[in-house]
């Protein structure tokens, strides 16, 4: 669960983006493409995304679609990264992806030297994910959200 987060975060920092939101005058359109209007492979490869098609907007999926039609050229690590991302991300509760955000945006708004620390404490964090019982190991029964000290980087800014 710990190595999924961190996995999802990193997703996130890269993904989130995509997720903004939309003109108003955009929703009364209908969103497209509809999950049917997707060829095979494409719907392969946005499997895990299925149950969540219906909820995204436009921009969200010509996003996906835009990934699904680079997949093939991908080497075969990346593509088992974005399925694995992809998986990360359905799995969440509408809750969990909203922290997930947040936390993406506060992120954003952190001066270029904040970032850079947060970004070293996901690394050491990640590399921590391989040693078990390290100092990184969150108490049984307690979820990681973050690494280690970023909250303290975004209440500092």
């Amino acid at each position: 669960m710990v190595k999924a987060a961190a996995t999802l975060i990193c997703w996130l920092c890269l993904a989130l983006p995509a997720f903004a939101a939309t003109p108003s005058k955009q929703a009364a359109k209908p969103v497209r493409p509809a999950w049917t209007e997707l060829t095979p492979p494409q719907q392969q490869v946005l499997a895990p995304l299925a149950t969540d098609w219906s909820e995204m907007d436009t921009a969200q999926r010509k996003k996906w679609v835009t990934i699904a039609n680079r997949y093939p050229k991908m080497k075969s690590a990346e593509q088992e990264r974005l399925q694995q991302r992809m998986k990360d991300w359905a799995a969440l509760t509408p809750a969990q992806r909203k922290e997930a955000r947040e936390r993406y945006q506060d992120i954003k708004r952190l001066n270029p030297g904040q970032r850079r620390e947060v970004a070293k404490q996901w690394e050491a964090y990640r590399k921590s994910l391989a040693q078990p019982n390290t100092q990184f190991d969150p108490p049984v029964g307690e979820p990681l959200t973050s690494p280690p000290g970023a909250a303290a980087a975004v209440e500092r800014q």
